[in-house]
């Protein structure tokens, strides 16, 4: 790449028409800096949280504990401010097993499983594209497609890449 050294402050305050008019090589600087920017954040977030779960956690599990709970938000006070510390509950369920009884309340019981188990259908697109021309008329329908938010990347235009282009 050349010389070119064009950094997200010389774009901060530049709004999106006035960014068109930056070059291939521009973007490229500020894409590379963006990158480089957020990996630094990134890296620094995760020892703050370190470090605040290394400060707090245990008055934390305190606290949950005289709560008689396992998870969730305690709040507690530190030199003049409030520390709200949360441990979010993350709940897995196994597919298999959840069929299982699906089976049990429909069969054996008969009532409808559907009143206990939410129940969501989804089609494989690559299966879709597969599938026979009758069977994909059917499902037809049912089907939505939408975009989501484009993306670029900008790379050095080198052999394989310059035949590409």
């Amino acid at each position: 790449m050349s010389d070119i050294a064009v950094m997200t402050e010389h774009v901060r305050h530049l709004d999106t028409e006035a960014m068109t008019s930056l070059t291939a090589p521009e973007f490229a600087c500020i894409l590379d800096d963006l990158a480089e920017q957020k990996a630094i954040l990134a890296g620094i977030e995760d020892r703050v949280r370190s470090a605040l779960d290394l400060k707090y956690g245990a008055r934390a599990r305190q606290r949950r504990a005289e709560a008689g709970k396992d998870t969730g938000v305690v709040r507690f006070e530190d030199n003049g401010f409030v520390v709200i510390a949360d441990l979010p509950k993350r709940v897995k369920w196994d597919q298999d097993k959840l069929q299982h009884a699906a089976e049990i309340i429909r069969s054996g019981w008969g009532d409808d499983p559907t009143d206990y188990i939410k129940v969501k259908l989804e089609v494989s697109e690559a299966a879709f594209a597969n599938w026979p021309r009758p069977v994909r008329e059917l499902f037809i329908p049912a089907r939505t497609v939408e975009t989501g938010r484009p993306t670029y990347r900008i790379e050095t235009l080198t052999g394989a890449n310059a035949e590409a282009a």
